[in-house]
């Protein structure tokens, strides 16, 4: 099946960027780009990076319990060179407290238009447009079920990949994936730690609307750390709550120009540019690096 792919993208992919902002404020080409894809689109979920030096305010000022965040690791799959990234495509799965796990195969950026109706009416397939102070893409993700197990022992070798995905989720990445590069070919980049904590606030001048955020921390094997808040809507409801949210974010005291950082995007680099390294290590004659590994 044929997906038409929209001219639009996040910071960060290789796919075609959008119009350029004036700072991280959208430009009125993008506000416009972003009304016609949400026309179409199943839900908005609206992001912002928080500065670095302001992670212990927002976390110490906003009403989430730290202690009761939900901790979660996720692997991406990939190729060394991240060819899936270049075709705008992203394999993931997640291991959850509990011994749960979720999987899902994204495909961006779309045009919600062109997409069959045959997809569209599947129970696991959605239609996103994540926005950003800034930038903004449109995603189309089959989603998927697993346990935590499974997904560590794929992970590890243990069990082929392909195994961890429905029957649904393998047709649409066969459709769309380099050719010949099949799901059991690619390597996990991972595992990224990460907690995850939901809260609800109340919006607007009268404070009458409740909308419900998540605070995301994600923990890079460097130390970088990754804290973004988000929230979802309907598409109807996208641009009052996102004037809202920053409002109330603002009032908070947090600042919302700072860069913006892609949890996505900085995962497969970060583990990309390992599996680089590791591979062009100077060996000592005996197949091992330098230092013995």
């Amino acid at each position: 099946m044929t997906v038409t792919r929209a001219k639009t993208s996040p910071a960060g992919t290789d796919a075609a960027q959008p119009p350029k902002s004036d700072g991280n404020r959208l430009s009125d080409d993008q506000v416009r780009e972003v009304l016609k894809l949400i026309r179409g689109a199943d839900s908005i979920e609206l992001k912002v990076t928080v500065p670095v030096d302001q992670h212990r305010a927002a976390i110490q000022g906003l009403p989430m319990d730290p202690v009761e965040a939900t901790p979660r690791q996720v692997y991406f799959f990939d190729t060394p060179d991240l060819a899936l990234n270049r075709a705008g495509i992203v394999v993931r799965a997640r291991r959850t407290q509990g011994g749960r796990g979720d999987t899902v195969i994204k495909l961006r950026p779309v045009a919600p238009d062109d997409l069959p109706a045959s997809l569209r009416r599947q129970a696991d397939f959605n239609v996103e447009v994540d926005v950003l102070p800034g930038g903004f893409v449109c995603s189309a993700s089959f989603k998927g079920r697993s346990t935590g197990q499974k997904v560590r022992d794929a992970a590890a070798g243990a069990l082929p990949l392909k195994q961890l995905f429905s029957k649904t989720q393998r047709e649409f990445y066969r459709d769309h994936a380099p050719n010949g590069l099949a799901l059991d070919d690619l390597v996990p980049l991972g595992p990224t730690f990460l907690l995850k904590a939901r809260f609800d606030v109340k919006l607007g001048i009268k404070r009458r609307t409740t909308q419900s955020l998540v605070a995301e921390v994600w923990f890079y094997p460097d130390g970088t750390r990754i804290l973004e808040l988000s929230t979802k809507c309907p598409p109807a409801d996208a641009f009052t709550v996102a004037a809202e949210a920053r409002t109330y974010l603002i009032e908070q005291g947090l600042r919302l120009d700072g860069e913006q950082q892609t949890k996505t995007k900085t995962a497969l680099e970060f583990y990309a540019g390992g599996l680089a390294v590791a591979t062009s290590a100077p060996t000592n004659g005996n197949g091992t690096g330098v230092n013995g590994v």
